[in-house]
């Protein structure tokens, strides 16, 4: 007996340790649904997706199986779920989509995944997640109304909007619409189990609960074309409400949805007043439910925002703050009852990117005594955001604060090229230390001037009120950080913050082009700019958001504009140039190549075949010639529209990019005659593109420029044979011109691309290391702390703009090497191939790839390169290595050639290749 209950232990540890062994070298994290922790409001079908993650060389998954249940005990104790995928057999660890029973909306589903490895050996169940759904449906809504403080009459609704101060509008948009507190009462005389929000503000709102604000989103919900999409958030308020008594109220602001005539504007628009609709799905523990709308029941009063404009600030007026007025029990028997508002023509659905918010804060400015009542905080940092203001003082008095990017000779803030005149007012209620920020605006700023206030500790002859803190909020898209970059070179380090603050100032609803002059979305940049952002940042879901902005914007004939959404139809190729309007097939592509996103591309299909046909039917022969070309290259004049290359050359190549995207997208969605049209279509363009542009004898494109030379070599357009020297004439022209950047806001990036895919790394370095000529080292010279929008950094033009920021790209793919293989997907081939120049012995840089994460790091010390490497699980590398002899290369300290994951592939152009599966690898080469 003895011995039968020892082997029958024995058996069971044998068991659970075999159980420990085949699990513990297999994590699964980073849970999403629709690219999203835990969300809340998504669609009908959700996706999912996961990443595991191995210690073992050569890991990677086989199969999967995911459950999913609304009760997490069902998951816990692994019975009977509403959704059991089963084992499916599929290395995929993204875009998995639901296929279980129809999900309810306004319900909370529990999900998790496990996995099989390369063995079939199973893992572990991951922890749970979950997701809540949407309301699906109008009918969900439950009866709920737009409301409103005031309705404008049809006579003063203006959409699309006018371009410029609009002051010949009459009164269209002349009068300050009221910023409105809605609130509303109500009794849950049980106990609750369950309480939803979904609510859409237009222009944005804020969301309060029995006095206490709910979130942290800032300026939600994001901004669109509201005639063709609005967009209502989703909250989980179960743990705000209380039985008994309960208050709701809401604040909702203008933003894009209603800009008046009132200080600086970009332009003049008005779909209408402020409104909002709610609607709060209660489920009590009894089982059953309730649901509270907005509707005429709500009440209404002007709040203390006395003005608010997206483009000109805000003024807030704290004598004018009622205490208490989203409590329960506060008395609102002098408030007005709502108007019911004319219904959005816009579909309402759920916001499925993430929110701007408060991502970090300034607080150690610097002031200086500009006089008694005027003084200038210096924050050191030009970012997009607002200030967060504590003062004291006596009731009634005003502060200005006056924010920007620049000061002139006097120190002073100019707005010269920001947009003049913004500010924000604060009048005091005077009782103690008031804290106030704005709520429905933002700026791009560094400095900010007040006006009637002293810093504490200065002399006060004038009892003005005493600002005893303030800050700079920078508020942005919150997508997720994917990447980082670190080097020896302190200048390039430099520049990556650089470039890095004017990524991070313009990702907002929308990819702006800069956050004060003009917030508005326009699209080349959405594309030249897509790689360097991605390395970043995960902005899946803000791509996915642009995608459906320009889907919106396209015009019957198919034409794309140049912003997204289109507020207003701007004139000629500032409304029409085919480098901008691209992005509506170049993202799709993105999309797919980055993320593994084939539904982007099924679902931009219609939108991309319409705009290549809108510019086949401008084309004369074969080419194009309108649009703005080589935006704001460095030539002999101020800049602005192309100088240096024709713009024919610019549209007419672009368009050969958008014709080749297409026909591989067609193959990719089974559209097999679409793709031979498109196939036979770029190859007339190709032809007619070189007959027009190329001199076969010199080799030379067009003027010879830095962008004539680089588009055609980067978009495949030059003859095979004739590639080596069209490169070798782009590099002579590079060096001749003491090797200073001439290419634009178009051909930057597409003249970094084909140096670093000819192993030109060192030439450009050279050309971006230096100070004395315009670039990023001349810009930092000149005090610049986000990338400008010239090359020269001009005092005139914005200086926070992102559109000349291609290095970004190179930082990651030349110096860091983390680049994918050509015809790989979503990363699962990668490419290493760190380019070390002369210059720079060391660079560390990681990429959050959909499969895991990227890292590179090496170091050049004396005669020998060491390498190291990280590789996602699932995926394999090629590794490239400097030198010319395997036998010279180890892998930690053992020679390649003993390593059973480290296969050499072959050498050529001083260069050795290895490929390797998912791992951790130590290289090392001496030469």
């Amino acid at each position: 007996m003895k011995r039968t209950v020892c082997l029958f232990l024995i058996s069971i540890l044998i068991s659970v340790s075999c159980s420990h062994d085949i699990h513990s070298g297999i994590r699964i994290g980073n849970l999403k649904c629709n690219n999203l922790t835990d969300p809340a409001g998504i669609d009908s079908i959700p996706s999912f997706s996961w990443i595991p993650e191995s210690v073992t060389r050569g890991a990677g998954q086989s199969a999967y199986q995911i459950i999913l249940d609304r009760n997490i005990n069902r998951l816990k104790q692994e019975r009977t779920c509403l959704w059991n995928s089963g084992k499916i057999v599929s290395p995929e660890t993204a875009w998995i989509v639901y296929s279980g029973p129809p999900l309810e909306p306004s319900e909370k589903y529990f999900w998790k995944v496990r996995i099989w490895d390369q063995d079939d050996a199973v893992t572990e169940w991951s922890d749970a997640a979950f997701f809540i759904t949407g309301l699906f449906a109008d009918m969900n809504w439950k009866g709920a109304e737009w409301i409103a403080n005031e309705v404008l009459p049809d006579s003063l609704l203006l959409v699309p909007g006018v371009h410029g101060n609009g002051d010949d509008l009459g009164n269209i948009a002349l009068k300050r619409t009221v910023i409105p507190y809605f609130r509303k009462e109500f009794n849950t005389g049980k106990k609750i189990s369950q309480a939803y929000v979904f609510i859409s503000g237009l222009g944005h709102y804020e969301l309060h609960i029995n006095g206490r604000k709910i979130g942290d989103r800032f300026l939600s919900p994001g901004w669109t074309n509201y005639d063709k999409t609005c967009l209502y958030n989703t909250y989980d308020v179960t743990k705000e409400l209380k039985q008994g008594t309960n208050a709701l109220g809401v604040i909702v602001g203008n933003g894009f949805y209603n800009i008046n005539r009132e200080r600086y504007r970009k332009l003049v628009i008005a779909y209408d007043a402020p409104k909002m609709i709610m609607a709060l799905r209660i489920r009590y523990s009894d089982g059953s439910a309730e649901t509270i709308v907005s509707d005429g029941s709500w009440k209404t009063a002007p709040s203390p925002i006395t003005y608010s404009g997206i483009f000109g600030g805000e003024d807030y007026d704290a004598r004018f703050e009622q205490d208490g007025w989203s409590e329960p029990g506060f008395d609102d028997s002098g408030w007005n009852s709502v108007l019911t508002a004319r219904r959005p023509k816009g579909v309402l659905r759920p916001e499925a990117d993430y929110p701007l918010r408060v991502m970090e804060a300034f607080d150690d400015a610097q002031a200086t005594r500009l006089s008694d009542t005027m003084f200038l905080y210096d924050f050191g940092q030009n970012a997009s955001g607002i200030v967060k203001l504590k003062v004291k003082g006596v009731k009634g008095r005003t502060v200005k604060l006056i924010p920007g990017e620049l000061i002139d000779d006097r120190s002073n803030v100019t707005q010269k090229a920001s947009g003049f005149p913004y500010f924000f007012t604060y009048t005091l209620k005077g009782s103690g230390e008031e804290i106030w920020s704005p709520r429905f605006t933002y700026y791009g700023f560094r400095y900010v001037q007040v006006e009637g206030a002293v810093p504490a500790g200065n002399p006060n002859p004038h009892d003005l009120p005493v600002i005893t803190g303030l800050e700079l909020l920078h508020t942005r898209n919150s997508s997720p950080p994917a990447g980082s970059f670190n080097c020896s070179d302190s200048l390039f380090n430099s520049i990556y913050k650089l470039i890095s603050w004017a990524i991070k100032s313009n990702l907002a609803s929308v990819a702006t082009d800069c956050p004060h002059r003009e917030k508005l979305g326009w699209l080349e940049q959405t594309h030249l700019m897509g790689n360097s952002i991605r390395y970043n940042f995960d902005i899946r879901n803000l791509y996915s958001k642009i995608i459906d902005d320009m889907a919106g914007a396209q015009l019957e004939n198919g034409l794309v504009p140049d912003i997204a959404p289109e507020y207003v139809p701007f004139y000629a190729g500032f409304r029409d140039s085919p480098e901008w309007g691209s992005a509506c097939t170049i993202l799709p592509w993105q999309m797919y190549e980055w993320y593994g996103d084939l539904g982007a591309v099924k679902k931009a299909y219609p939108m991309m075949k319409k705009y290549v046909g809108y510019l086949e039917s401008r084309a004369d022969r074969y080419l194009l010639s309108h649009g703005l070309g080589d935006w704001y290259d460095l030539g002999p004049k101020f800049p602005g529209e192309a100088q240096l290359t024709p713009k024919a050359l610019t549209a007419t190549s672009i368009w050969y990019h958008d014709v080749d995207l297409l026909a591989r997208m067609a193959g990719l969605t089974g559209n097999t005659d679409d793709q031979a049209h498109y196939r036979k279509l770029a190859g007339n363009i190709r032809e007619a593109f070189n007959k027009e542009f190329f001199n076969p004898e010199t080799k030379v494109y067009s003027t010879g420029s830095q962008t004539a030379y680089s588009m055609p070599l980067y978009f495949g357009m030059v003859d095979p044979a004739c590639i080596p020297e069209v490169t070798e004439n782009l590099v002579s022209s590079v060096i001749a011109g003491n090797k200073a950047l001439t290419a634009g806001d178009i051909g930057y990036r597409y003249l970094l691309r084909v140096l670093e895919q000819g192993g030109h790394s060192q030439l450009i370095y050279e050309m971006n290391s230096r100070t004395d000529v315009p670039g990023y080292g001349y810009q930092l010279s000149r005090g610049a702390t986000s990338l400008t929008e010239s090359w020269a950094a001009l005092r005139d033009v914005s200086n926070n703009h992102m559109m000349l920021g291609h290095l970004m790209e190179w930082f990651y793919s030349g110096l860091g090497g983390i680049r994918q293989i050509p015809g790989s997907r979503a990363c699962d081939s990668i490419f290493i191939c760190p380019e070390p120049v002369k210059g720079i012995d060391r660079a560390e840089t990681t990429y959050l790839s959909i499969r895991g994460e990227i890292r590179t790091s090496w170091k050049i010390s004396e005669n020998t390169f060491t390498l190291k490497v990280k590789i996602p699980m699932g995926c394999r590398a090629t590794i490239s290595l400097p030198g010319t002899d395997p036998g010279r290369i180890t892998e930690d300290d053992t020679s390649i050639f003993s390593s059973s994951h480290v296969k050499v592939r072959g050498t050529g152009n001083g260069r050795v290749l290895c490929e390797v599966p998912s791992g951790e690898y130590n290289f090392k080469t001496t030469f």
